[in-house]
């Protein structure tokens, strides 16, 4: 089982950005697609953008487009989320984890091996 490791949170403004990271330890998930989700306080964990096993497919969610972006270094074994534009609404702690699927998905149940998570906030 792919375990994955996310760094790269922390406190900005509105209207900044962070790049979070997520790094796998142990095995390869160089032929699973990563996702990212979220979990604000008090409300269910939700899925935020996933890439593929060869980057070519990524899925996002609505409320995210056109600020986050979603790559991955294959080199590197690493998959980095680019959040732009931050919201106090994006304010969260966020994990990734490897799908059983080389395909991007935004299917929960699809995903193991969850990091511990990165904490994100947004003061506004």
């Amino acid at each position: 089982q792919v375990q994955l490791q996310e760094s790269g949170g922390g406190l900005v403004q509105a209207g900044g950005s962070l790049r979070l990271s997520c790094a796998a330890s142990g095995r390869t998930f160089s032929n699973n697609a990563i996702g990212w989700f979220r979990q604000a306080a008090g409300k269910d964990r939700e899925f935020v953008a996933a890439i593929g096993w060869n980057g070519g497919t990524t899925r996002y969610a609505d409320s995210v487009k056109g600020r986050f972006t979603i790559t991955r270094d294959r080199t590197r074994d690493t998959v980095y989320l680019q959040m732009n534009s931050l919201k106090p609404e994006d304010t969260a702690v966020y994990r990734c984890a490897g799908a059983r699927t080389p395909v991007a998905t935004e299917t929960i149940t699809f995903y193991s091996g969850w990091g511990q998570g990165t904490e994100v906030t947004v003061s506004s």
